[in-house]
């Protein structure tokens, strides 16, 4: 009997071990373009977001909770709205508000009319060294608050006097400026309409030259006066302008406390008191921080609504 013959497989090399193929290593995913834009903005942002919540949000959150909060024998007490309900009976804080209701009454329309007045003059093209006339009349608004009212405390002294000296010359009788309720008020409101006026009319000035030369030509094509051109062209389009002027004057108004205080620290009789001159001297005088911190969240309440009224009133375009 014949022998098998090998298969061909047999006879050759014995069979491979069949292995599995080395595994592929993908490179480490990067993370995508958007996810590295945000955690750099992380760290660029994070010191500034945690220095405002240190001394912002952390205060600020404070302050909403010390508002509902009373002292009794240094212990703090939650009392609710009563400090909000406090406000009502208080007849000097209702004098503060009297008080910064007619500044913003006769102050800050006076301001912004001068203002404007003064912006359309620096605003001519025949006015020589117009550079220098802007740079004079904005100076004012970047004296400090402190300084310049030491200077109207100078200035407006009962005797000696430069104002009384003055007064003087026309043989009038020296005015107790700072110590008589009226002239108090009046003198605060001359020292506010001039640091202030010169900075509202740079603004005002900016709009003015934003207003292409064409519309004053055909204005006058049309037979317009200058009167007419300043009512029905000019004053429309400087709206947003004078909206943002009045609406930054009253929230100045609300927090007006430097001049007032080194003037006439609120007197007398309380005829120049602002709430945030009370709010100074009830709770770092008084210290009661609890009554203190009513007293500013509603001034900051305040700002809110006259600011919503002066934009909704004013703010709209009209309809033609």
């Amino acid at each position: 009997m014949a022998a098998p013959v090998p298969s061909p497989v047999s006879a050759s090399a014995p069979a491979a071990v069949e292995r599995s193929p080395d595994p592929v290593r993908t490179p480490p995913r990067k993370p995508p373009r958007r996810r590295r834009a945000r955690r750099a903005a992380w760290i660029f942002a994070g010191p500034a977001a945690v220095l405002f919540t240190m001394f912002f949000a952390y205060p600020l959150g404070a302050s909403l909770a010390q508002s509902f909060t009373a002292e009794d024998a240094g212990v703090s007490r939650w009392v609710g709205f009563a400090q909000y309900r406090r406000m009502v009976d208080d007849p000097a804080f209702l004098e503060s508000l009297a008080n910064t209701g007619l500044i913003l009454v006769v102050q800050v329309p006076v301001m912004i009319g001068l203002a404007l007045v003064l912006a359309v003059l620096l605003n001519q093209s025949w006015l020589r060294f117009r550079g220098t006339w802007r740079a004079i009349y904005f100076l004012p608004a970047v004296t400090t608050l402190v300084a310049y009212a030491v200077v109207f405390q100078v200035l407006l002294k009962t005797d000696g006097g430069l104002v009384n000296q003055i007064v003087g010359v026309f043989g009038a009788g020296p005015v107790d400026w700072l110590n008589d309720p009226t002239w108090a008020r009046i003198s605060l409101i001359a020292s506010l309409t001039w640091r202030w006026t010169g900075y509202n009319a740079v603004i005002l000035l900016a709009g003015l030259q934003s207003i292409g030369k064409e519309q004053y030509e055909a204005a006058a094509i049309d037979g317009a006066g200058t009167f007419t051109t300043y009512a029905r062209v000019v004053l429309p389009q400087l709206r947003p302008v004078i909206l943002f002027c009045v609406i930054t004057s009253t929230i100045g108004t609300l927090q007006l406390f430097d001049e007032n205080w080194v003037l006439t620290r609120g007197g007398p009789d309380d005829a120049t008191l602002t709430p945030v001159v009370y709010l100074y001297k009830v709770g770092f005088q008084q210290l009661d921080f609890g009554y203190a911190a009513a007293i500013a969240w509603v001034v900051v309440l305040l700002i809110a609504a006259i600011s919503a009224v002066q934009y909704l009133a004013f703010g709209r375009e009209r309809r033609r």
